[in-house]
């Protein structure tokens, strides 16, 4: 999702992303533009605080990754560290929050 702006309906986008804790998903918001990104910034979730839904339900997991663009085009790091920054950390948080584990072959088998 590319973003240039504040968002219109940040409580209805908070309670998605509250739904959508309990998948196997990220969200990766890139923002464009010069605008104020503080709402992006609480969608990420970044300062330990986890995202609440209307109804008063916890995010069971941090699944946004935000990006404004300006930290790319100056050049402190790529859009594609930035973005993929916390993708195994949130991978991660939703098979341990399955109790999901690799299985481990034999050795000299096929997977």
């Amino acid at each position: 999702m590319a973003v240039d702006g504040v968002l219109t309906d940040l409580q209805e986008t908070k309670d998605a992303l509250v739904r959508a804790s309990d998948l196997p998903l990220s969200v990766l918001i890139v923002g464009v533009g010069g605008a104020d990104f503080k709402q992006m910034e609480i969608l990420d979730a970044d300062n330990g605080k986890r995202l609440e839904s209307s109804t008063g339900r916890m995010a069971t997991r941090d699944i946004v990754q935000f990006v404004p663009m300006q930290q790319v085009y100056g050049g402190q790091i790529s859009v594609v560290q930035a973005l993929l920054e916390e993708l195994p950390g949130q991978f991660l948080s939703y098979m341990r929050a399955r109790d999901i584990k690799p299985h481990s072959h034999a050795p000299g088998t096929s997977a």
